[in-house]
């Protein structure tokens, strides 16, 4: 059996597991797992990453930092745009199927174990997302790596990515989210989130609301750690359009970083950027050493942001982002007037069913002059009808379309015929993903064929 198939057997066996929507509010179960394994996620410092949105970005930014510097890197994210294994990246490059399989064989006789403990306590058996990260701690672990960079799976306080102990905790933007699972206010849900700070830990924050900052402050307090809050400790000073992206100037925890080129779009990556120059110069001399020019140079441009605000085609120009609650889209808006120069958007959209769509509708619809409505190929996608009626209901235009290939080429027909119009696709993770592959596939960088 090849790498490659003994990796694509390893992923089949996490996906007969409890999906990742199926979340109980649990950690002893992946520590119990590890505790069995000698415990890898203690042999190298860890960068834990929560929020609402950019935790993907931030979490790639920072390790492209560390990478910079020398260190040798890890970094869990989830999900993923096309194959599983870019959730665990090894030195920026997805792990090696050999890697997966080799982890996969030193976890599966301490699964068992774990799974009659837990049969005879009555509790339900080891989910995807359990195995998933102990499978990434002792991937990371054998690689060896320096610097695990650690985006959580849901929430944090009980989130099984939570069994590490982060060195440095950092907080993208906190907004509604999972409502069902993390609470339906603001500090119910960075109560959830704080559940990250460790005891004597290093705590970077973007901007938050007031309830939001209140239980940071709070929990870093009872915990002795330190806390940074962008705006008042650090912050995003200038940032102007560039080819391919911005030239951002940012004001750091130890100095500040003058005209950096960042290859990506939006006012958001900007300020993501901060938060991980912040995170990098926290975790690297105490947030007391200015990060020298050339590594922050060669951080910043290194990192990439795969499915966000990431450019696809051209003629019409075609860019994906995979905007995935009412958040993210209203940041996508926002980059779609600061950072393009078009009159018209076409948007393809399409919506898991687990998400609010009407909240995501409310903030693209007045932003498209035509909606392509569509479903991602997933057994949890709202239906493509409804996306359209949502966006009929706020006066904008909609047309349905039963796949992702229709609904693009509708949309790329519809914004060839005229040097002022572009698309976007957005909506979910799992859409974005497949735009990726059929940009690719069909490629769309070459224009439109007549």
């Amino acid at each position: 059996m090849s790498a490659r198939d003994r990796a694509d057997a390893v992923y089949e066996t996490l996906l007969s597991r409890a999906g990742e929507r199926w979340v109980q509010p649990r950690k002893e179960r992946t520590a119990r797992v590890l505790e069995l394994l000698d415990d890898p996620q203690r042999t190298y410092r860890v960068v834990h990453i929560t929020g609402t949105n950019g935790k993907t970005s931030t979490a790639r930014m920072i390790e492209s930092l560390l990478r910079a510097h020398g260190l040798r890197t890890g970094l869990f994210t989830s999900p993923h745009l096309e194959r599983f294994t870019e959730r665990i990246m090894i030195d920026g490059e997805p792990i090696a199927d050999e890697a997966v399989a080799d982890a996969w064989d030193e976890i599966e006789p301490f699964v068992g174990i774990v799974e009659a403990e837990l049969e005879a306590a009555g509790e339900e058996p080891l989910t995807f997302f359990e195995l998933l990260t102990v499978l990434a701690f002792v991937a990371v672990a054998d690689a060896p790596v320096d610097v695990l960079v650690l985006e959580v799976g849901m929430g944090g306080e009980w989130d099984s990515t939570n069994t590490a102990d982060g060195d440095v905790a950092v907080f993208a933007p906190i907004d509604i989210d999972h409502a069902d699972r993390l609470g339906s206010t603001i500090a119910e849900i960075a109560t959830v989130k704080a559940g990250i700070i460790k005891d004597g830990a290093a705590v970077v924050s973007a901007e938050q609301s007031e309830a939001a900052a209140e239980v940071l402050r709070r929990v870093a307090a009872e915990r002795g750690a330190s806390i940074a809050f962008e705006g008042a400790d650090f912050g995003l000073l200038e940032q102007n359009l560039a080819v391919g992206g911005q030239l951002i100037t940012i004001r750091g925890l130890a100095g500040n970083y003058v005209e950096e080129y960042l290859p990506q779009y939006g006012a958001h990556q900007g300020h993501n950027a901060a938060l991980a120059v912040a995170a990098v110069e926290s975790l690297i001399g105490g947030a007391q050493q200015r990060i020298a020019d050339d590594i922050v140079s060669e951080g910043l441009q290194g990192a990439t942001s795969p499915g966000r605000l990431q450019l696809l085609g051209i003629s019409p120009t075609v860019i994906v982002d995979g905007a995935h609650n009412p958040h993210g889209a209203r940041a996508l808006v926002q980059a779609m007037g600061d950072s393009f120069d078009f009159d018209e958007w076409g948007v393809v959209l399409g919506i898991l069913a687990d998400k609010d769509a009407a909240g995501i509708v409310a903030e693209l619809a007045p932003a498209a002059a035509h909606v392509f409505a569509t479903a991602p190929e997933s057994d949890r996608a709202s239906d493509a009808d409804a996306i359209a009626d949502l966006v009929e209901a706020t006066g904008r235009r909609a047309t349905v379309h039963e796949s992702l290939a229709d609904a693009a080429d509708a949309a790329r027909e519809w914004a060839a015929s005229s040097d002022r119009r572009a698309v976007v696709i957005a909506g979910s993770v799992v859409l974005a993903g497949e735009a990726i592959a059929l940009a690719e596939e069909e490629d769309w960088k070459s224009g439109w064929r007549a």
